[in-house]
């Protein structure tokens, strides 16, 4: 079944079922079970006390280790906080990139 579809000038497309479907779907928050899965942080140890960020193949910032404290700066440099545990540190930085870098993603093997 194909819906016609008027734009402002005044042209018309006719748009198919599934393609209705897909779009409304996009629109509620359901990603097509095709799509590549958000890109999963990577962590590599720099040097003692330094954590590096990989996020999708892209540098994703680093967790600092200062005494009892882990300083956090994102992909761009900015801070993003100090927390009390590594894991603490790198879960709040995970969900920074995710939020900052929604397009980048883990590549279909």
């Amino acid at each position: 079944m194909s819906t016609p579809v008027v734009s402002g000038q005044h042209t018309e497309v006719d748009v198919d079922t599934a393609t209705i479907e897909l779009i409304t779907g996009i629109g509620d928050g359901i990603v097509s079970p095709a799509a590549p899965a958000r890109a999963h942080v990577v962590w590599s140890e720099a040097d003692t006390g330094l954590w590096a960020a990989n996020y999708g193949g892209y540098y994703g910032g680093v967790v600092d280790q200062q005494g009892a404290h882990f300083f956090v700066s994102d992909t761009f440099g900015q801070y993003v906080g100090d927390y009390r545990s590594l894991e603490e540190a790198q879960d709040r930085l995970a969900e920074r990139l995710h939020a900052l870098l929604p397009d980048v993603r883990r590549t279909l093997d």
